[in-house]
């Protein structure tokens, strides 16, 4: 446990959460500030401190997603949602305001003022093929 992280003290139980679920890898709380008015946005994170997904263990991360799988009806069930984000901000510039590994369960539905289409183009091919190309080079030796 990191002694400074707010996430690590709720997963501890050092600070009170609204829990949904928990076991001893994980554990699902609902988030205190919620995107949109639709009831149930909902943190999943690994007790464990990490910082990204990169330095999760595989088995935390399979539990992690485990719990989502599990949540996520839950929350569209009492939202009334037509529509489920699931979210990861990984670092500040991304969004994130607690530096510990979670995933957001957000609800949506048509109109709810939440907007991730905005600031987006359409990559030419050129773009395309050089981006590509890139990201087969990175990932070639590990694969």
């Amino acid at each position: 446990m990191e002694t400074d992280c707010l996430f690590c003290k709720i997963g501890s139980g050092l600070i009170p959460a609204k829990i949904v679920y928990q076991n001893e890898k994980v554990i699902a709380f609902l988030d205190i500030n919620p995107a949109g008015t639709l009831q149930g946005h909902t943190l999943v994170m690994p007790k464990k401190h990490y910082t990204s997904i990169t330095d999760c263990s595989s088995e935390d991360l399979a539990a992690v997603m485990d719990t989502i799988k599990m949540i996520m009806p839950a929350v569209r069930e009492i939202s009334g949602a037509s529509g489920i984000n699931i979210l990861r901000n990984e670092g500040k510039v991304a969004g994130e305001l607690i530096p510990h590994l979670h995933f957001h369960i957000m609800p949506r539905v048509e109109g709810d003022g939440i907007h991730f289409e905005e600031n987006r183009h359409t990559a030419s091919e050129e773009e395309l093929k050089t981006t590509h190309g890139k990201m087969l080079d990175y990932l070639k030796d590990k694969i």
